[in-house]
């Protein structure tokens, strides 16, 4: 697909290209307002969180401002994750095709002016996480370091998933942390599962870049497995659910909690039966579904807490 005006290649037609202003768009571009997925993905796992705590403190909802709170943060510090991210790779991002369109290699923003860009947007997470208690307030500012080392994993293992996961699923802490001023064990079993999730789901996404990282010498899960692709997410999302059943378990989750566990389990196994590792296109949509999947667990546990409330 050509691009014009400073399009990133494999994100045409989005409103970023047609509706932000035209001095916008490379910042919104940097900050990946224009392929939302990666903000669904990083507060997801913190929804969740937040709703799990909801059923073991046996509240009818979760704290929506806690739950408005992380939607403001995710979106902030996705943007400065995939800033700083874009800083590290300019160099390997002009090598690829699908991302030598991104805002830095492409030339449209400097090093520098993209260091005040993220500087800008960590102030904003930095506020949100501000508003939560103390030992919250510490759980987040942990998160920092993996966000710092995670764009050099894949130069120097080929399991950089795994710090994406680490990552990612971070908010899986955060919102029983947010709940209660500590980590109890059905936090950490979800936190576990989030990271085989995410080990999944981005081995998909990785399938894109493939033939790319091979030529450049970056390393993936989705290099390491291959054709052993399907078998590994069969383990990975398998895992998934099996830790995500024993956090329920352990916060003494309902009946709806666990057949939202099915649809979510169901929703992974349809992804598994659909991939075409040699289809980029179609690993995209696969890949991108993870926030239908991701949701339907979310609402799952909402309706067990109120449910449960109800009926007490």
């Amino acid at each position: 697909m050509s691009t014009t005006a400073g399009q990133v290649a494999d994100s045409t037609g989005n409103w970023v290209d047609h509706l932000a202003p035209a001095p916008s768009r490379p910042y919104l571009r940097l900050a990946r307002a224009d392929r939302p997925i990666g903000f669904w993905l990083l507060v997801i796992p913190c929804w969740w969180s937040a709703a799990l705590a909801a059923v073991y403190g046996h509240s009818p909802l979760p704290n929506f401002w806690h739950v408005a709170l992380f939607a403001i943060g995710a979106l902030a510090m996705r943007g400065a994750g995939c800033t700083w991210n874009d800083l590290v790779d300019r160099n390997l991002d002009g090598l690829v095709e699908r991302t030598r369109s991104r805002p830095i290699p492409s030339g449209q923003v400097t090093p520098k002016a993209a260091a005040v860009f993220l500087v800008l947007q960590a102030l904003v997470g930095f506020a949100v996480l501000l508003t939560f208690n103390r030992f919250a307030i510490g759980v987040g500012v942990a998160s920092l370091a993996l966000i710092a080392i995670y764009p050099f994993m894949k130069r120097i293992t080929w399991w950089p998933q795994i710090t994406l996961g680490l990552t990612f699923s971070w908010g899986a802490l955060m919102g029983w942390a947010a709940a209660f001023g500590s980590l109890d064990m059905p936090a950490l079993l979800l936190y576990a599962g989030s990271i085989m999730w995410v080990i999944g789901y981005d081995t998909i996404y990785a399938h894109q870049d493939r033939e790319d990282d091979a030529l450049i010498g970056v390393k993936s899960t989705a290099r390491l497995f291959a054709e052993r692709t399907k078998p590994m997410l069969v383990i990975f999302y398998a895992a998934t659910i099996v830790l995500f059943a024993a956090a329920f378990a352990t916060a003494n989750a309902g009946v709806i909690a666990y057949v939202g566990l099915v649809l979510f389990a169901a929703h992974l196994a349809w992804q598994i039966a659909r991939l075409n590792i040699d289809d980029p296109a179609q690993c995209l949509v696969v890949f991108k579904s993870n926030r239908d999947a991701g949701l339907i667990l979310f609402a799952a546990l909402i309706c067990d807490s109120a449910a449960r409330a109800w009926l007490a």
